[in-house]
């Protein structure tokens, strides 16, 4: 399965989750894209495409993923694979917590792909999110907040890289 992942990063913590999907994804090679560095056309090659997004202030999208964000709109995702990592803070914006990857992932999804990986909210401590499942029990993806919960990282990476996976029959 080739597999991409696309992310933006400002202070190098969506980088660096990143490189740790990079080296756990134990199924095929996987082919990262800085999205300040690539348009998102490339994604057309590829059967499971990862997208990593942080929320900046108050629910806001990224700065580089700003850059691509009209581009997402001209791509067809149909017969494609899609997997979300939102990174945010739940204590200092709780209203916004993750919305960047809830807004990316609805454009994802109006352009035909798959969503696999939708994450359990336990363990978050948040008010408000836009990445939330209709049941409102699950993200739409892995949340990570790399202010508060930076201990928890690896083993929630870790689970949900298993889950994904397993979502997609590679065990």
């Amino acid at each position: 399965m080739k597999t991409a992942l696309f992310y933006g990063t400002t202070t190098g913590n969506t980088g660096d989750i990143a490189d740790k999907v990079k080296a756990a994804w134990d199924i095929s090679d996987i082919d990262l894209f800085d999205v300040a560095d690539t348009t998102l056309d490339s994604a057309s090659h590829y059967d499971l495409l990862i997208f990593a997004i942080p929320t900046w202030d108050y629910g806001e999208v990224q700065e580089d993923w700003l850059d691509v964000w009209e581009e997402v709109d001209q791509l067809n995702f149909a017969g494609k694979q899609a997997a979300f990592i939102g990174l945010g803070d739940q204590y200092g914006y709780p209203e916004w917590f993750v919305d960047a990857m809830g807004m990316l992932h609805d454009k994802i999804v109006t352009k035909g792909a798959e969503i696999v990986g939708h994450w359990p909210i336990d363990g978050y401590e948040f008010e408000e999110s836009k990445a939330l499942t209709q049941d409102k029990k699950h993200f739409i993806g892995l949340a990570l907040d790399e202010d508060w919960q930076r201990e928890q990282t690896a083993e929630r990476l870790t689970g949900w890289l298993d889950q994904v996976k397993l979502e997609l029959g590679l065990f």
